[in-house]
This record gives C-alpha cells, structure tokens and sequence, in this order.
C-alpha cells in the first residue's frame, strides 16, 4: 500500500528515524478508516491493571473478555490497540496482522499506598513486542514525580532498544507527582512541559491529556501572560500543545479520560482536530459503552477528524 502524502510529510518529520521505526508508524498511520490522513484513534486498554477489573469493565461486562477489545478495534477501523502483555497475549494468534499493536511495557495499579511516589513497574520487554508482532512499545511516565527521573532513564534505554530493531515508541506523558495539585496535573503550561519531555526522550507518538486553562507555575505564568499565549480555548490549548512537541513534528493524540457524554467526547475531538492534533486515544469512553454504542461513538468520531461532522 502506497503511503499518501499526508502520511509522507508526518514521516519526513522523523529524520533521525530507521526505515524500520518509519515503516511501523506507516503502518499504524495507514491503517483503518483513518489510514491515510494523517489522523489516529488508537483504542488502549490499560485500565484493568490501573484502576481494577470491576471499575474497568463492569459497566459492559463483556469486555472483561480481552478478545472483545481485539474485535471492537477492528471492527471500528481504528489504527491500532494498545494493552499489557497478559491481554496481548491472549489474543494475539487469533488475531495476527489484523490491527497494528501497541506493548504496554509499563503499569502501576490503584492499590498500590496514596503517598507512594508516582511510578510504574517494567512488566513486559522489546523481545516480548517482536515476540507478538506489535508495531510499538508503549512506556508512561510521570513528569513531577519523585521517580520521573528513574522513569526517564527506563524508556530512554528501551526505546534505544526498541529503535534498534525497528519498533516505535508510544509515551503516555502524565505530570503526576508531589508537588503538582489536582488541577496542576491538566494546567495548561505542565501539559505542554510534559509533551516537550516526552518528544526530548524520542517518542514517536506522544500520548498526553487534554489540558485547561489553569497556569500551575508561578513562574510559566509571568511568560504565558506577559507574550500573550492564547489557551482561552480547547483548540487553543492543543494548538500550544502541538507546538510544545516540536512545533508538529511529532504524533500527538490526545486521552480520552474518564467516561462522558456523547457531546463532551465529540466535542474534544473536534478541538483537537481544530488545534492541529492527530487525534485520540481512547479507551473508558468506548469499551464501557455496548458493544452497537461504542462502534457508533467510534464511527462518529472517524467522521469528525475526516472533517465531516
């Protein structure tokens, strides 16, 4: 399949890129119903080992099967399915070479003590991703984290590695930590921090949340204000997003969050293709809703970032 040219321009970007790690986000760019603009819904399903099986999966319980998720990525035309090792595993014969597949390489869980500091255990490898026959790894870190550092230092060594035999690195940038608020972790000047150190560790795909227009850094703030910086809106405030990862040259999709309403994902998703984003990555918002609802949400949001609704 020829690449289009939209897909050519978001892979001229990458220069310092093997054609091994270029073919793989080819791959996933070209893939689905959005295959070939430039766009990307990705379906991530992480959130049994982040928050617990009831609290995941309840809400639609056939998806406690991992299968479900395969055949909803599929059937939706999505560019690709992002899960840990377990999941990917249980799946992974039935379903070879239908969908690009991202390895979450890392996890924490919701049981874990609330003063910890905010980190994620390495639970599965590179070899495990050729193993499976993933287009990418997928590693988060958690910018404002005690352990950041530690975190940064693991994906910049697997990633090198990841690199080394052709795959892609997906980074799910969430600032978590310490010394951030509630409200400081979606501040408009720390999710652009967190995809400007996402894209310094060598992402090819960025993954970070949807920001607001709180200013958490008395310090970001004096800049934002004194040139001006527009995040009066959410289109806005992913434009700036886009600019912090490289000024666009580099995939930027945007987390889905907690479920919603219909409206509000809608919504978002036309904010981040007004703003200049590649799209969404989501996850609660389809798999909680029926299988026939998630696929007309899914549906509706391809016509969104195709321009048509």
């Amino acid at each position: 399949m020829r690449a289009t040219r939209p897909v050519q321009k978001i892979l001229s970007k990458y220069e310092g890129e093997t054609p091994g790690v270029k073919g793989k986000l080819c791959q996933m760019l070209m893939h689905g119903r959005l295959g070939g603009t430039g766009k990307m819904i990705i379906l991530p399903v992480d959130q049994g080992f982040e928050h617990g099986p009831a609290r995941s999966f309840a809400p639609n319980p056939p998806a406690y099967d991992p299968l479900y998720h395969y055949q909803l990525a599929i059937d939706a035309g999505l560019n690709a399915f992002a899960a840990p090792l377990g999941l990917l595993e249980a799946g992974a014969d039935t379903y070879a070479g239908q969908i690009p597949t991202i390895l979450k390489a890392n996890s924490a869980n919701s049981l874990i003590p609330s003063g910890a500091p905010k980190d994620q255990a390495i639970t599965a490898s590179v070899d495990d991703a050729l193993r499976l026959g993933c287009a990418a790894i997928g590693f988060t870190i958690y910018p404002g984290s005690s352990a950041g550092l530690e975190m940064f230092e693991e994906i910049a060594e697997m990633r090198r590695e990841a690199a080394s035999v052709g795959l892609a690195t997906v980074i799910w940038s969430y600032p978590r930590g310490e010394a951030l608020s509630k409200a400081g972790e979606t501040a408009m000047d720390v999710c652009a921090y967190a995809a400007q150190i996402a894209a310094l560790l060598g992402a090819h795909v960025i993954k970070i949340k949807l920001s607001t227009d709180h200013l958490e850094q008395d310090e970001a703030r004096k800049v934002y204000e004194r040139h001006g910086v527009d995040i009066s809106t959410q289109a806005a405030r992913v434009a700036h997003c886009m600019q912090a990862a490289f000024n666009g040259r580099r995939i930027v999709v945007f987390s889905g969050g907690a479920a919603k309403g219909e409206d509000a994902v809608f919504n978002d998703a036309r904010a981040i293709r007004d703003g200049g984003g590649n799209g969404s990555i989501i996850g609660r918002n389809s798999f909680q809703r029926s299988r026939e609802d998630a696929l007309a949400l899914l549906g509706k949001l391809v016509e969104i970032y195709k321009g048509k609704a």
